[in-house]
């Protein structure tokens, strides 16, 4: 009985996936090669317009000889400073005033700027995020000011317990490749950066021919294109971007590391591996296999040694995605006197089942299920939505994914798990990280 009613949720969980769950959008480029993506949904008075930028971390800043990090995430606050036309500051106090909310974010591939508002200011909207292309303020105020604010954000991040494993990855798992530095970048580079690197960079990235509009929510189609049309079509092409980034070795033999943090008292263990960018399908199948190791108290790890053995507070497996690089890493902490070799030991027990046996028919149902739920959850939302079309158009070249992405997740095989599990997890692929509390002499 209990595995005909695990069918029959399953089969309604698909059958949900696929009606409810359709995304209709409308797609065109201005001259100056913006592309606009248009999703009506009439059924709140709320409206989102957000532009992703095909810029990120890995794009840096300044010249040959001195190279600039964290330009890309620096912007995503400098851009917020004002413009010819809105002072200093005012950008977010208009949008507030406005029965409006904003923020953007950034990570090593792209930008992502959205304000939402009540369906009634699309206007307001549009011409607020056209001012941010067309006209910004760019001086040394606004560079000095910003500055301190990116100082104060990294020592929230970065000095809080664990805050520094993302860029141990990076660190260790490039070399040459800009992933090989953090997003935030070095503080180091912003204070040693002139005002005309900054120009010169926004000049080369934040152009419309490297971006997308997505205006989302209780508009009117026609009226909305005529309204974008109004506020960008003036705004200048810029140069096109070409990226040659210098080629990474494959990993052929176990490399080990060392990394301390002052904030922490309980060492952890890190195994990491370079995979596959995503959209790429052995990316999506790498997604279902950390699911299958650490998706929640019922995964095979957690229940191993967090449920069961008691030798982990805390385990994890995760697929980071990058565009040229995903990040496969394995993470735990121990519990007690547990040492972090064993715990390894045992992760690596659970990968070497995979890879020489299929996972079980239940399991690999309860993943599809999961990823199923996960594909609604992410657009289930006005905002989900207006991401994913932007996502979608510039990271993965296909917009139409928001729709048939599911189908990826539902065509992966046990036997592909298996195969997957085999081509990039084993320990001579990696990076093995002791992540330790730093002592005071060191």
């Amino acid at each position: 009985m209990k595995k005909g009613l695990f069918t029959l949720a399953a089969f309604v969980l698909a059958i949900f996936a696929t009606n409810a769950q359709e995304v209709k959008f409308e797609e065109f480029d201005l001259d100056n090669g913006l592309h606009v993506i248009l999703h009506q949904d009439n059924t709140a008075p709320v409206v989102i317009t957000s532009v992703m930028f095909n810029v990120g971390g890995k794009d840096v800043g300044g010249g040959p000889e001195a190279p600039r990090t964290g330009f890309a995430h620096f912007f995503e606050h400098l851009l917020f400073e004002g413009t010819e036309n809105i002072g200093r500051g005012e950008y977010a106090k208009i949008v507030l005033a406005n029965g409006g909310t904003l923020n953007a974010n950034t990570s090593q591939d792209r930008t992502y700027y959205y304000d939402i508002f009540p369906s009634n200011k699309l206007e307001l909207a549009l011409w607020l995020e056209s001012e941010r292309m067309l006209h910004p303020v760019i001086d040394q105020v606004g560079v000095d000011t910003q500055n301190e604010v990116v100082k104060e954000e990294k020592r929230q991040r970065y000095e809080s317990p664990y805050g520094k494993i993302f860029e141990t990855l990076g660190k260790n798992l490039f070399k040459v490749h800009p992933y090989k530095d953090p997003n935030i970048g070095f503080m180091k580079d912003l204070d040693a950066s002139t005002l005309e690197e900054f120009n010169t960079y926004f000049k080369n990235y934040y152009s419309p021919n490297n971006a997308v509009l997505v205006v989302a929510g209780d508009i009117d189609s026609s009226e909305t294109k005529e309204l974008v049309k109004k506020y960008f079509s003036e705004v200048k092409r810029g140069p096109e971007v070409v990226r040659n980034f210098p080629k990474e070795q494959p990993i052929t033999v176990t490399e080990n590391a060392k990394a301390f943090d002052k904030n922490i008292q309980i060492p952890a263990i890190l195994a990491a591996y370079r995979t596959p960018g995503f959209g790429t399908r052995d990316a999506y199948i790498l997604d279902m296999i950390s699911s299958y190791l650490s998706g929640g108290k019922s995964s095979v790890l957690y229940k191993k040694l967090v449920d069961n053995q008691k030798q982990a507070l805390a385990v994890q497996a995760v697929n980071i995605p990058q565009m040229d690089h995903n990040i496969f890493a394995l993470f735990a902490l121990p519990l007690g006197d547990v040492t972090l070799g064993n715990l390894l030991t045992e992760m690596d027990e659970e990968i070497s089942k995979m890879q020489n046996e299929l996972i079980s028919e239940r399991d690999h149902q309860k993943l599809v299920n999961q990823f199923e739920n996960q594909f609604v959850n992410a657009n289930a939302s006005i905002e989900g939505i207006a991401e994913s079309l932007a996502s979608y158009y510039l990271l993965y070249g296909d917009v139409n994914l928001i729709n048939k992405e599911i189908e990826i997740y539902r065509g992966i095989t046990r036997e592909d798990i298996q195969a997957v599990a085999q081509k990039y997890l084993s320990p001579n692929q990696r990076v093995e990280i002791e992540y330790l509390p730093q002592k005071d002499e060191q």
